[in-house]
């Protein structure tokens, strides 16, 4: 019996411990002896003594930190995570547009269970972002996890794909064709994961959203192979970042303010000169098409293209267009 109470106490101590304190909330001695008292579990100083060693010995991984003091306190100390790191990732979970506000919730509560009670509060954080729009889709995680065990197995997925009409309602497009997919990567771009693969129907690597994949299955036929000329990165650029066109080196003019939005998104080692006291040169290798006017649009002739001259003739033709409506 007193074998079992001995077991029982440094348990519920090391639970305790690790539940309720930190380095900033350290428990007392007399804390701990409190606690047991109020569950009815036996203890005096000299065992708590004791177990104290156990849970801050090596064995344990120290996991449990001891303060010397009068009197002595302890804290639970083996957590993976610091505060920090909790938070940033509760952050990128209440921001992210992929995850849904009831997901969101229950990840932050299984992040909380990663640090003491007391340091749980600091991660119901107060961030707002453009993502704001939060999905419907429950079936997300399930989806991606089907489509990365597909890649892991180099296999083929099925699956129908939705889309909206004009009321709003979902429905499949091609009247819920089957579509066939060898899966080469999961995409991550703005703030929506894509599946990018070799589509039998289309015959070539395509995209699709991944929250609308209406119960994709892994099929036994394996893979199609990539294209030996295919990579992931030069198809997310050409589809991704500025897609619908050929791929052009195109010189942009730009004021001196600007240079923030042009290494926001073509990267620290884009190529620029210095033009005169107000403006600069951006070189970038972009295919032409209305994303990339578009992008040039929003900053309302703070950049403007200088060459070539097909693509600063597209561009007028294309701000004529939108003028005329």
């Amino acid at each position: 019996m007193g074998a079992n109470t001995g077991k029982i106490r440094l348990l519920r101590l090391y639970q305790y411990l690790r539940d309720n304190t930190d380095v900033d909330h350290a428990a007392t001695t007399y804390d701990l002896l409190d606690m047991l008292a109020a569950e009815g579990i036996q203890a005096d100083r000299k065992t708590l003594k004791s177990d104290m060693e156990v849970l801050t010995s090596e064995a344990t991984g120290h996991a449990v930190a001891e303060v010397r003091s009068n009197p002595n306190r302890y804290y639970w100390d083996g957590s993976v995570f610091e505060l920090p790191e909790l938070k940033l990732l509760a952050d990128a979970v209440t921001s992210s547009r992929f995850i849904t506000a009831k997901k969101s919730a229950q990840l932050i509560s299984k992040l909380g269970s990663l640090t003491s009670s007391q340091q749980s509060i600091y991660l119901q954080r107060h961030v707002y972002s453009s993502a704001s729009v939060k999905p419907a889709n429950e079936n997300i995680y399930y989806i991606v996890d089907t489509v990365n065990e597909a890649i892991t197995l180099n296999r083929r997925i099925r699956f129908r794909y939705l889309e909206y009409n004009a009321k709003k309602e979902k429905v499949f497009r091609g009247d819920g064709e089957l579509y066939t997919l060898s899966p080469y990567a999961l995409y991550w771009n703005d703030d929506f994961y894509y599946v990018v693969g070799w589509s039998d129907k289309h015959g070539n690597v395509s995209a699709f959203r991944a929250d609308r994949l209406d119960s994709p299955e892994i099929l036994r036929r394996p893979s199609v192979p990539p294209p030996e000329d295919w990579n992931i990165e030069e198809y997310s650029k050409q589809v991704f970042e500025m897609y619908g066109g050929e791929r052009e080196q195109v010189t942009i003019e730009c004021q001196n303010a600007m240079m923030k939005y042009v290494i926001d998104h073509f990267g620290e080692d884009v190529r620029t000169k210095v033009l005169d006291e107000e403006h600069f040169l951006a070189f970038v290798d972009v295919a032409l098409s209305p994303t990339f006017y578009s992008w040039l649009f929003t900053f309302a002739g703070k950049m403007r293209i200088i060459a070539p001259q097909t693509a600063r003739e597209a561009y007028a033709e294309m701000a004529r267009m939108v003028l005329e409506g």
